[in-house]
């Protein structure tokens, strides 16, 4: 594929570039719903809500990562996800995810016991949806 005819993706946490490179489709999940992204796509600022990122790579298999929100820009062919926290599917401890999922769960007076759940859902959806 020619450089023309792709797109060029950066993954990016508060700490750390998490994937980056070119690819054919990147999909994710906005606070209007999910959004695809090809080449040649109208300018886009969105804001992301905690969810699944799937980037189709030129070369090898899909890629799932799971983002704690944040914000997707597209122009000119380069799609930027940038999150406070992001990780690969590979990177997920899902015995971690899972303990977490439980106690957020069991633990639903906590303030924040909502998002803790969202947020482990979406560790776990990564995870299952890569492997």
């Amino acid at each position: 594929m020619a450089d023309g005819d792709q797109l060029q993706v950066e993954l990016v946490a508060a700490d750390r570039t998490v994937w980056s490179g070119p690819a054919s489709m990147v999909v994710a999940k906005t606070a209007e719903g999910d959004i695809g992204i090809l080449r040649g796509h109208m300018p886009v600022l969105s804001l992301l809500v905690d969810g699944v990122v799937e980037i189709t790579p030129l070369d090898g298999e899909k890629v799932f990562g799971a983002v704690d929100g944040g914000f997707l820009s597209v122009a000119n062919d380069r799609v930027s996800i940038l999150s406070q926290f992001a990780l690969l599917a590979d990177e997920i401890d899902v015995d971690a995810a899972r303990s977490e999922l439980e106690a957020a769960q069991s633990d639903s007076d906590a303030a924040d016991a909502e998002e803790r759940v969202r947020r482990a859902e979406v560790r776990l959806r990564a995870a299952e949806r890569a492997s």
